[in-house]
């Protein structure tokens, strides 16, 4: 039987950031050619509390740990970027204005509950007069969501910058894949496999869309027996507020499709994930995929040459 361990990562900008147990490291590719890496020891505050390993508890717990660390790479590969572009046009680097940063987090998290939340409940309820009827309700507030996200990742993937996420995103996924088979980590046996990987966040994101649908009929039903009526704004209300709990849902069955994969409902609950993928992964070029290995080789440290060429089978953390 395979080793289980869990590694993961994302792209960032000219880069990859790999999340191995106990750290994660990334790596970008810079203008003269030469890669940069940082790495940073981690430990899940769920080692330290226990019950936050609890079934659902421990997938919100994971998916903030995982937008903390992803939102700290992403900025540090940022950094990094403006560096460049400062050194090549000849300015002089100027200091992150962390209160910018912000701003403009809390703007694109607004916008984000903004589109994928209130509009389409608002569409719903002004469109079509069925309020009361949880289940239709939610279908249809459903499946504006998931269109609105198809056409949001299809528009942002005709920008240039962001093909080239792509791209690192397809070597994330690569690379990961060769190291779970066993193989030795090089870029020519990276490029063997697909950039098409099953633990993918796009699949948790797609995972969550259809779980909301089933989850939020559920809730309104609640609403509707316990008061009589519901309202758009108890609506928003309420979904937003129990938002953790569909993450915590999602979550579970994330992990429950990447150890099944051998079981076709597994495979075809990953299935819509994996089309996704056909937008948000591209075909990585060879020094994508250096940029990728050296983040996963990073992120090791010392402990890589332990676990090179051996099989491993992906496992949530527990």
């Amino acid at each position: 039987m395979n080793k289980k361990i869990l590694v993961g990562g994302q792209a960032v900008i000219e880069g990859v950031m790999m999340r191995v147990p106990g750290a994660y490291a990334t790596a970008v590719r810079k203008l003269d050619g030469t890669i940069e890496t940082h790495r940073k020891e981690h430990k899940s505050i769920s080692e330290k509390f226990p019950i936050l390993k609890k079934p659902v508890i421990r997938g919100f717990v994971s998916l903030i740990e995982s937008m903390k660390i992803g939102f700290e790479t992403l900025q540090w590969s940022a950094d990094i970027a403006i560096e460049e572009e400062d050194k090549k046009a000849g300015k002089e680097t100027k200091k992150e204005n962390k209160i910018w940063t912000i701003l403009t987090t809390i703007f694109a998290f607004a916008l984000g509950i903004g589109l994928f939340v209130v509009l389409p409940l608002f569409l719903t309820t002004k469109l079509l007069n069925i309020e009361r009827q949880a289940f239709s309700f939610n279908i249809v507030s459903g499946i504006f969501r998931i269109i609105f996200f198809l056409v949001y990742l299809w528009l942002i993937s005709l920008m240039k910058d962001v093909q080239t996420l792509f791209q690192y995103h397809g070597s994330e996924h690569k690379t990961i894949y060769a190291f779970e088979a066993g193989e030795k980590l090089n870029i020519k046996n990276a490029q063997k496999f697909s950039t098409f990987h099953p633990r993918c966040g796009t699949s948790f994101i797609f995972i969550i869309l259809i779980i909301s649908i089933l989850m939020y009929a559920l809730i309104d039903t609640v609403i509707i027996l316990s008061i009589g009526s519901i309202t758009l704004p108890i609506r928003i209300i309420f979904h937003l507020s129990l938002m953790p709990l569909v993450a915590g849902v999602g979550y579970e069955v994330l992990k429950f499709t990447a150890k099944h994969q051998e079981k076709a409902i597994a495979r075809w609950m990953t299935m819509p994930g994996l089309w996704l993928q056909r937008i948000t992964t591209k075909p990585p070029t060879d020094e994508q995929i250096e940029v990728a290995i050296t983040s996963l080789k990073t992120a090791f440290g010392e402990k890589f040459n332990e676990v090179e060429g051996q099989k491993f089978t992906a496992e949530a953390i527990d």
